[in-house]
């Protein structure tokens, strides 16, 4: 379903980019909105020291991103600085059941425990739902900077980000009922992250790899001995 949203929005942004230079041609008086609209695509990696039982799937841990970017051209060089706003929303998708506890030990942590010490029943699936608001700086070569639609690109960039949403989500069935639940809280999660990105492609397509250097969880907030962070590798669509 993420997907096909991504790639339905793409198809929606493309679109409008085609509109908007068929309108310039025609030198009709439609204001042409400056920036551009990026969504990303990424599947998450667990990097550095991971807890024992924090197993992930593979596609469904995952991360879309929505950003607008305004460039601003670096005097009449090919490269520009790009700054920007947006959401980073990320699942981590636990192939073991387990949830983090909803509440912490006396240690003030939060470990990873199976589902099924905190519900009834079957355990389908569980996952950890964290989002948020994201502000990249880049700097970006284009071959063709005065028409970028056929130019081949390259960024480099950082991205600083604030968690405002975090949630435990467990779906599971009781009595023959399909049932599901969220835990609202953040688990110890670092309220404030940042990291390194890369993109590189052609017109408004490319791959993107994230590095974030700040630790996913608090220091002994988060399950025991833990100083994991997380890497995040995919798809970039730009909408012109």
């Amino acid at each position: 379903m993420a997907f096909r949203s991504v790639v339905l929005l793409g198809l929606i942004l493309t679109g409008i980019a085609g509109y908007s230079q068929e309108q310039e041609k025609k030198k009709t008086s439609r204001p042409d909105i400056p920036g551009s609209v990026i969504v990303e695509l990424g599947v998450n990696l667990k990097n550095g020291v991971v807890p024992p039982d924090f197993k992930k799937g593979l596609w469904g841990s995952r991360t879309i991103n929505v950003y607008y970017q305004y460039p601003i051209r670096i005097f009449k060089t090919k490269f520009s600085f790009n700054p920007g706003i947006g959401l980073s929303l990320e699942r981590w998708r636990f192939i073991n059941n387990y949830t983090l506890s909803p509440t912490p030990d006396a240690d003030g942590s939060y470990p990873l425990m199976p589902a099924t010490k905190v519900l009834p029943g079957t355990i389908d699936r569980t996952q950890l739902v964290n989002n948020y608001i994201e502000a990249p700086l880049e700097i970006r070569y284009d071959t063709t900077p005065e028409d970028i639609a056929r130019s081949f690109n390259a960024c480099l960039g950082v991205r600083v980000g604030v968690l405002y949403d975090s949630f435990m989500k467990i779906d599971y069935r009781e009595n023959g009922e399909n049932k599901s639940t969220k835990d609202k809280q953040f688990h110890g999660m670092n309220s404030i992250r940042y990291g390194v990105y890369g993109r590189i492609g052609i017109g408004g397509f490319s791959l993107f790899s994230y590095y974030n250097l700040s630790p996913m969880f608090q220091t002994d907030k988060g399950p025991v001995n833990t100083s994991m962070n997380s890497v995040t590798i995919g798809i970039s669509i730009n909408g012109f």
